[in-house]
């Protein structure tokens, strides 16, 4: 039997192995959020799009903490994230992301990871556990995202649609090809900016739980910062194919000026959530703003089944990430842990 002790440090070795792989695996199945547009539209190659995003999602990562904080202590206190319910949740959020991903559904890993964390707290603590104002925080933000994503690519690319109605196709389509490497690049930026920041609150609360932090003295250290970020980066590189394929070329037929329009107006959004500490979901944010700028065009230009599909996806990932967060925190207080 190993002491308290060295059993409390493996115990947090094996949440920050399990945090960095759940950063991985985010990152590859969420590149479609930053590659698939770009891919669609031949602007860039899938090798040359899928490694740009990687470097930006890295860089993107180390921009701020203000949504680690939001992750780490906002939902569940300091005091009753205990390593446990850290594993549960963890672990429910990569079995979630790796379903997914093997479906080519298009989930959200914020609402992956946000409501497993709700699930293990309360199978920890009861409700009396969850703290609903950083929940409620965090809920608006998963819920209004895609709206304005929506509602920001039908508005940008109603505006470009009007500016450019004289111009001939082939100088749109060229201008907007070089445009769409900017909004590509920034669409992976503010991707790594909100979503690696999610791995760095969850380490970060199992650092509190082992050293005993309190609220006040809770911060990211460096190195979790740019552990997350390398993890996120990599991850990204790697590829989802199987999404970017749904996310790309199932929803609506893409063009250049769709795909700077859809880019701009999402990656405008999560940033902007990003700099208030709002954890919000990438995967629906960029998903609803495909689909916004598809319906300038025509109500049939959107494929509102495979829409559908995905929206189906996101609506069971939250019930589904709490039972499997609650049943494996509850199987972990059964044997002693």
């Amino acid at each position: 039997m190993l002491p308290a002790l060295d059993a409390s440090l493996l115990l947090l070795f094996l949440i920050i192995a399990l945090g960095l792989a759940f950063d991985f695996i985010n990152g590859f199945h969420d590149t479609a959020n930053a590659v698939a547009t770009s891919i669609a539209t031949r602007v860039l190659s899938p090798g040359r799009a899928v490694l740009m995003a990687g470097v930006l999602n890295f860089v993107g990562a180390l921009s701020g903490t203000a949504v680690a904080t939001t992750i780490g202590k906002g939902i569940v206190p300091p005091d009753v994230a205990t390593q446990t319910l850290v594993i549960s949740a963890l672990v429910a959020a990569i079995t979630w992301n790796l379903v997914t991903w093997y479906f080519g559904l298009p989930s959200s890993s914020s609402h992956a990871l946000v409501f497993s964390i709700v699930g293990a707290g309360v199978a920890a603590g009861g409700w009396s556990a969850i703290q609903f104002g950083g929940l409620e925080k965090t809920f608006q933000g998963l819920v209004f995202s895609p709206l304005l994503g929506f509602g920001a690519a039908f508005l940008v690319m109603f505006l470009l649609l009007n500016a450019f109605a004289k111009a001939f196709p082939a100088t749109v389509t060229r201008v907007f090809g070089r445009a769409q490497l900017v909004s590509a690049a920034w669409m992976a930026f503010s991707h790594g900016g909100n979503d690696a920041q999610k791995t760095m609150g969850v380490i970060t609360m199992a650092l509190a739980s082992y050293y005993g932090w309190d609220g006040t003295r809770w911060e990211v250290p460096l190195w979790v910062m740019l552990a997350a970020a390398m993890a996120m980066g990599l991850g990204t590189a790697v590829g989802g194919w199987r999404i970017i394929k749904t996310m790309g070329l199932r929803v609506v037929e893409l063009r250049p000026i769709h795909g700077f329009a859809a880019e701009t107006a999402a990656a405008t959004v999560i940033e902007v959530a990003s700099r208030m500490g709002i954890p919000v979901s990438t995967t629906h944010t960029i998903g609803s703003a495909i689909m916004g700028v598809g319906s300038t065009r025509r109500r049939s230009s959107v494929r509102w089944g495979v829409g559908g599909q995905i929206v189906t996806g996101w609506l069971f990932t939250i019930p589904a990430c709490f039972t499997l967060a609650w049943t494996a925190r509850s199987m972990l207080g059964l044997v002693g842990a």
